[in-house]
């Protein structure tokens, strides 16, 4: 059985599609959606995902501002800065581009943004509605791993998930979305692959979600049968993109499948536009 590949591209083109649509109807009604993005330093990989934004941005109707400081910048400095985008009422969403220099102290910085204001959905704030069930301005990359499982139309209610990585605005918070699907979460991170038995966590898994981070860390044959695969994973081998799921194999083994790249990434971009249409709703 050959897993049918989920198109993230399509899926993210859709979302577009209807918040330019929703755009078009709050400029009718004086509201502007407009995103300020923070960058510090010359990281490449932080050029190219701003780059993709600012074209996103355009192509629907949200205003996109690049805020560039040199690697130097104090926690103080940046901290100020903030603080007066939190004031600016032009300002609908902000986005603290990462990596950040090491100066900075970036799980503080991107506490100080306003809650309202908070594109990416990682302030405590709104991590805290996720516990509730009530998701306003969700983690981005998190609400995208929903938005391509939801895209199967498979019934999520009482199925059995394993969530491979435990970070703080992906592993974390999609396992709290899932477990408020009513699906059976398990949660596995380094200290399940130093006891050896991820092989045997994954195989239980109907809905397997990887972000770790590890080319082909999960091996085709450890997953189980028919199970829709979200593969989070970036890394670059031998010249190419790939993730952390081992695909040719796993992809004769699923049902559904995101590929990498063109699965999520592409959804993580539709979300924060989405994140910054009802930022501008919530402040307006």
């Amino acid at each position: 059985m050959a897993a049918e590949i989920i198109d993230g591209r399509k899926i993210a083109g859709e979302i577009k599609e209807k918040l330019g649509k929703e755009i078009e109807e709050l400029k009718d009604k004086g509201i502007t959606p407009s995103l300020s993005s923070i960058q510090v330093g010359e990281d490449p990989g932080t050029k190219v995902y701003v780059r993709a934004q600012q074209k996103s941005c355009q192509k629907i109707g949200i205003e996109y501002s690049l805020h560039q400081f040199k690697g130097d910048i104090s926690q103080e400095e940046l901290a100020n800065f903030i603080a007066r985008l939190n004031e600016d009422k032009k300002v609908s969403g902000i986005i603290l581009q990462m990596p950040l220099p090491s100066q900075l102290n970036g799980r503080v910085l991107q506490q100080m943004i306003n809650p309202k204001k908070d594109a990416e959905g990682v302030s405590p704030a709104n991590m805290g509605m996720l516990v509730y069930g009530r998701p306003i301005l969700g983690p981005c990359t998190a609400m995208a791993v929903m938005e391509l499982i939801n895209s199967t139309g498979v019934k999520l209610y009482g199925k059995e998930a394993v969530v491979v990585g435990h970070s703080d605005i992906v592993g974390k918070p999609t396992a709290l979305l899932l477990l408020n699907k009513f699906v059976t979460t398990s949660v596995c991170h380094i200290a399940t692959g130093k006891r050896g038995t991820l092989p045997q966590c994954i195989a239980k898994g109907e809905i397997l979600v990887v972000a770790v981070g590890k080319a082909n860390l999960v091996k085709g044959e450890w997953i189980k049968e028919g199970a829709i695969v979200i593969d989070v994973g970036i890394n670059r081998v031998e010249g190419k993109i790939v993730g952390d799921v081992e695909f040719d194999v796993a992809k004769e083994r699923t049902s559904y499948i995101t590929p990498v790249p063109g699965g999520v990434g592409a959804v993580t971009t539709a979300m924060l536009l989405k994140n910054t249409v009802e930022a501008a709703k919530l402040q307006s």
